[in-house]
């Protein structure tokens, strides 16, 4: 029996039916409470090689979660059970009336999902994250090759009413093996097709990574790609093209810096979100849908467009991912906590490998095109809003935007040779430069102005290269400012850094220093706030910062520049005094590997490869043996781009769309270029906008971008609560939810904190504060170099163990991530400043940033360095015993013992002593013991007892009555010092 016909039956169960209203709103009429319980087995998620079974066989699994925030990293099913959970039996009065004031789009947002499957049809349940509303979406599996088709009946359920539309589906089509669950699910990237039946690409996998406003944000660690067709369909092995295109697909890694959120933004700034909030709340009108998504940012929007043409509601069940990278760390300040917060979003636009895409298309749109914010805020509360509440007004939130991206002219570079830098040409000169006027605009929109371009590339070249580039870019600036208002003009900052780290004595750093500064004092920052109670600023403009790649010359300037707005947020917070920040302080070097890992993230999806030259490059403090890692760094992107960016270029231009299988149209792979495939049809030109050469910029553009102050709350937004703007309270403290710290986001996350070796702090000789520099001449026994003899003494004259159980467990305490070993690198040398090495050890600190003792434990000793430690803990003892020492907290504790007695006054008082009344005392000696004795009346009873309880029988092993009762008291004593009944011998 097909399962069209149960639809009809399971969209209006019984219990459902009295829920609908007229207007199509559910009243709340309780759940009648039934007896029973669900169980909570393990769940399994692949089952997809089972054969399709009865629901009543399926695992019946808990709607409770219990992992990390309460949700583990694969979802679970809601419980399939005719008996409701606790959260769903009888709601009371208030909660009742809490519910029927949220609106649709609160009742509508779904968390999690369980997709089930028929022989015709897909199901997909979705939960909110209260799991007590259900909803489900019908998916047909029989349109091969035609249109999707996908119904929403935009019915809430309970959990019964779900069960029992799940029941009525399975009893429908009893005859094609039911219904059963295929996976669970934490939300849908789209559909997609090629030249067959068309693909559902789920996340059956996630991580978190990042909490804002006390909305989580999640990375994608885990996806899979079902095909819709019949159950009993199997894909045509013969199909060859449709098999390659599945392979093309598969070449994009999707767990790899791919990120989503249920409730917060991640295509746009913090300060456009809070914006667009705050504009809402002035004019008294509904706050705006979740359809307001930056679509420049999201990978997935080819993927969404069936979705978005048959459902009302796609971002219901679907979610936009962005690709780039995103980290957060907490800098613990005396008990205050800030978190940072990094948020890197690559442009779906012109997308593609290093030498595959170069410069800008004609429409504006430039290769390596990221924007990154850096988020700063103090963690006192967890919302957006300050209380009142004020919405949207919390002090506490700062942010800084820049923008990194190719050089907006039409140059290329042709990788088809064997040389790792091959030529740089320029394929067309435009006099009026409109592939660049396009993209000023674009910025302008984006972002308002001015833009403070930071131009790092080549000037002079024994070989014209980068400097042909530069030439042209400055023509380009000066040509189309000549036509912009007059302190709206482009800045252009052009300044060869590759040359000035080369020469002697050249200050990269303190230039870069000079030339962040005049950034920030010309765009300003973003605060917070409602503009009354608390200062509120505004970023206006951009920092564009390129190099030829965007990639290492350009991470390290954007790092300056993101220092010294890390120092202009802090001061803002009130957390510091000044606007600056040191290097090598804790918070600095935090920051330098949150950036580090950064510009890595950036470098391999453009380039290949990690970074080549990195912060410590051109601070000229690297050691020796990075430059192997530099060397095999520079490998492996000549590597890549050689024989491996070709495919990522067709993965990317399969997954972003902008290659369509049409009949007739030639295959992907046997294109010879993708250039039309990112630039418009030449035949297009006469039809498209005519291009204004003067006035190449929208006016409106240019304006600042106040955000609104704060007024009252009016119009049909005045009597709706907080969750009605935004719900975070159940995203965040799951309520119903038993959490506990070690399994919480905010409590794993790296901080400062973590790192702080123990030992130091125990005797005073470690300041707390991460504004603190730390060098290794802090101390002055960072002066004295130690002997290469291993069993040198320590500064003070005797020898010293390495501290193992302090340092290292400090370091071990965290977590063993790849950021936490680039934050136990920095951090290290500082732990075992002032302690011995053991033989064998080296002198040299591994660069991955594990301690030595940490790699010692990894290899089994010889019995060499057996007999080289032994023989180096005899001398220690010896030396030891024979020069005692005795450090200054001990010596004067005891000399305060010895002269305490002797700092003692004589005669304590002069004063004559008072008189006491010795009433109970004379009654004492006077009383009845003279006559009768010490002897209390009485004790001889219990002199008996005491006397009965030392005899021993003829027998000692044999238990009478008598001995019963000590017996027992025997026993009963052993059971209260922790010895169980089971283990004592028997009594009796």
């Amino acid at each position: 029996m097909d399962d069209s016909a149960p639809l009809v039956v399971g969209q209006a169960p019984a219990a459902a039916a009295e829920r609908v209203s007229a207007k199509g709103s559910r009243s709340r009429t309780p759940d009648p409470i039934v007896d029973g319980a669900p169980v909570f087995p393990l769940l399994q998620n692949n089952q997809a090689a089972s054969p399709p079974s009865a629901p009543a066989a399926a695992p019946r699994i808990g709607g409770a979660e219990e992992d990390n925030d309460g949700e583990p990293a694969v979802a679970m099913p809601f419980a399939r059970t005719s008996s409701p959970d606790s959260a769903s039996r009888m709601p009371s009065a208030s909660a009742a009336r809490d519910e029927d004031q949220l609106s649709d789009r609160l009742v509508y947002k779904m968390h999690k999902f369980s997709l089930y499957e028929t022989a015709s049809r897909y199901y997909v349940v979705g939960v909110d994250v209260s799991e007590k509303k259900y909803r489900i979406l019908k998916i047909d599996r029989t349109t091969e090759g035609a249109e999707l088709n996908i119904t929403d009946d935009k019915i809430v359920y309970s959990l019964k009413e779900m069960n029992l539309l799940l029941d009525t589906i399975d009893d429908g089509n009893r005859g094609t093996g039911g219904i059963r669950l295929r996976c669970t699910t934490w939300g849908l990237l789209g559909f997609i097709k090629f030249t067959g039946p068309y693909y559902m690409l789920l996340i059956t996998k996630k991580s978190t990574v990042a909490m804002i406003g006390g909305h989580y944000i999640y990375q994608i660690e885990g996806t899979e790609l079902i095909p819709l067709i019949p159950s009993r369909s199997k894909p045509d092995p013969r199909n060859t093209e449709e098999q390659r295109f599945l392979g093309i697909l598969n070449n994009l890694d999707l767990t790899k810096s791919f990120y989503y959120s249920y409730s917060y933004d991640v295509t746009r700034t913090l300060q456009y979100n809070v914006t667009r909030e705050r504009t809402a709340l002035a004019k008294g009108v509904l706050p705006p849908s979740d359809q307001d998504f930056n679509s420049m940012f999201v990978w997935n929007e080819y993927l969404l467009q069936p979705a978005v043409t048959s459902l009302r509601d796609p971002y219901d069940w679907c979610r936009p991912i962005i690709h780039g990278y995103i980290d957060q760390a907490a800098l613990s300040i005396y008990g205050r906590t800030a978190h940072i917060t990094v948020i890197a979003r690559r442009s779906r636009y012109f997308a593609g490998a290093r030498f595959l895409k170069r410069g800008a298309n004609d429409l504006g749109y430039v290769a390596n095109d990221v924007e990154t914010e850096q988020i700063v805020a103090e963690s006192l509360t967890t919302s957006f809003h300050a209380p009142g509440p004020r919405l949207y007004c919390s002090p506490q939130y700062t942010s800084y935007v820049q923008h990194r991206g190719s050089i907006p002219l039409y140059w290329t570079q042709d990788s088809t040779g064997v040389t790792p830098k091959p030529p740089i040409e320029l394929n067309l000169v435009d006099p009026f430069y409109g592939a660049a006027a396009l993209h000023f605009d674009n910025l302008f929109e984006r972002y308002g102005a001015p833009i403070y371009v930071v131009n790092l590339i080549k000037a002079k070249e024994r070989q014209p290269r980068e400097s042909k580039l530069l030439e042209e870019y400055t023509h380009a600036i000066d040509y189309l400012n000549q036509f912009l208002p007059k302190g709206e003009k482009i800045i252009h900052k052009a300044w060869d850094m590759s040359r000035a780290s080369k020469v002697r004595g050249g200050d990269v750093i303190g230039n870069l220093e000079l030339i962040a500064e005049s950034v920030l004092s010309t765009t300003g920052f973003f605060q917070n706030g409602d503009g009354r109670t608390s200062a509120m600023t505004v970023q206006n403009g951009i920092a564009r910062t390129n190099c030829i790649d965007c990639l290492d010359r350009t991470n390290a300037a954007q790092f300056v520049i993101g220092k010294r707005a890390l120092g202009h947020q802090l001061h803002a917070l009130g957390i510091i005094e000044d606007t600056t920040v040191e290097y090598d302080t804790d918070a600095v070097n935090l920051f330098t590997h949150m950036w580090h890992d950064h510009g890595d993230t950036i470098a391999v999806q453009y380039g290949g490869s990690q970074l080549v030259n990195t912060m410590e490059t051109y601070r000229k403090i690297n050691q020796w043996t990075s430059h192997s890692r530099d060397m095999i760094e520079s490998f492996k992107r000549y590597y890549n781009n050689s024989f491996l960016d070709s495919q990522r270029q067709e993965a990317y231009n399969l997954f972003l769309g902008n290659y369509i299988f049409t009949q007739g149209q030639p295959m992907l792979w046997d294109l010879a270029t993708d250039y039309y495939l990112h630039h418009a049809d030449p035949k297009d030109w006469s039809a498209a906008k005519q291009f204004k050469y003067i006035n190449w910029y929208t006016l409106a553009h240019l304006r600042d971008r106040p955000v609104p102050p704060r007024l009252p709350l009016r119009g049909p937004v005045a009597s709706h609560p907080v969750e009605f703007f935004d719900d975070y309270w159940l995203e965040y403290y799951r309520p119903a939810t038993l959490s506990s710290f070690p399994k919480m986001f905010a409590y794993k996350m790296n901080s400062t904190i973590k790192y702080i070796p123990l030992k130091s702090t125990q005797d005073g000789r470690y300041d707390l504060s991460p504004f603190r520099v730390r060098t290794d001449g802090d101390t002055e026994a960072d002066k004295k170099k130690t002997k290469r003899d291993p069993s040198y003494s320590s500064p003070s004259g005797s020898p010293q163990l390495p501290a193992r159980d302090d340092d290292s467990a400090s370091i071990a305490s965290g977590r063993t991530t790849a950021k936490s070993m680039s934050l136990q690198r920095w951090l290290q040398p500082l732990h075992d400043r002032d302690q011995a090495v053991m033989p064998g050890a080296g002198t040299m600190v591994a660069t991955t940033g594990l301690s030595l003792s940490l790699e010692r434990n990894k290899t089994k000793p010889t019995a060499l360095e057996k007999s080289k430690a032994a023989q180096w803990t005899f001398t220690t003892a010896v030396r030891d015993s024979l020069n005692p020492f005795v450090r200054e907290q001990e010596a004067e504790d005891y000399e305060r013992y010895i002269c305490h007695p002797q700092n003692l006054p004589l005669v304590v008082s002069t004063d004559a002593p008072i008189d006491m009344d010795s009433s109970e005392y004379q009654e004492y000696v006077n009383g009845s013991w003279r006559d009768h004795g010490l002897m209390v009346a009485g004790i001889e009873e219990e002199v008996d007892v005491y006397a009965e309880l030392l005899r021993v029988g003829e027998n000692p092993l044999t238990v009478t009555e008598e001995d019963g009762a000590k017996k027992r008291y025997k026993a009963y004593r052993k059971w209260l010092r922790g010895k169980s009944f089971f283990k004592q011998q028997p009594l009796d």
